[in-house]
């Protein structure tokens, strides 16, 4: 099964700040990621109850469908690789169910005919290779918003911390509390309906 424990540090920042980290460190500028996330739920938000999360993400050309779930670490995030054609049938509501991805949905008794597709969220991302971690950088948008995010992944919760501090102390951040892209999703579909 296809499956990894996600150890991410996250602060929102204002425009100037994303600008100013973009500009300091050693990010190539003319380089950026495009991608698309495609979130999924149950009427009755039952993956939300689990503090679980489904999105198919488009990125480099490739559809993974995720689905994150809490861990005593992290995240756990089980992957399956779709194509295209799976991606579209999944957003009109007809997709078919998918291995590693059913496995889990059904430990938690969720019917994949019950999922619904919600709506999508663009970011163009911008990743270095910093002091053993990646520090990302992400514009997004999504219904009328947009927010730009500092992201430190990493396999040592305790060199992410030590980065994560040390890059806010250093450009004079203050340490906001900051949702994951799904959940600040959610928050702006319910705003926007």
């Amino acid at each position: 099964m296809s499956q990894e424990i996600e150890i991410e540090f996250k602060n929102l920042l204002t425009e100037n700040e994303y600008k100013r980290m973009l500009e300091e460190l050693p990010f190539d500028k003319t380089q950026f990621a495009e991608q698309t996330n495609y979130y999924f739920e149950t009427k009755d938000l039952r993956l939300k109850q689990y503090g679980a999360a489904l999105r198919i993400r488009h990125k480099g050309g490739k559809w993974t469908m995720t689905l994150k779930e809490p861990h005593p670490e992290g995240l756990l995030e089980t992957h399956d690789t779709i194509d295209e054609h799976e991606a579209d049938l999944w957003i009109q509501n007809k997709g078919n169910a998918q291995p590693n991805i059913t496995k889990q949905l059904d430990a938690m008794g969720i019917e994949r005919s019950n999922l619904r597709f919600l709506g999508s969220l663009a970011t163009r991302r911008r990743e270095i290779d910093y002091h053993d971690t990646t520090v990302t950088l992400d514009f997004s948008r999504y219904f009328q918003k947009e927010d730009y995010e500092l992201e430190i992944e990493c396999t040592s919760k305790h060199q992410g911390q030590a980065v994560f501090d040390e890059l806010l102390h250093e450009f004079s951040i203050p340490r906001r509390e900051t949702k994951n892209k799904i959940q600040r999703f959610y928050e702006a579909r319910v705003e926007s309906d």
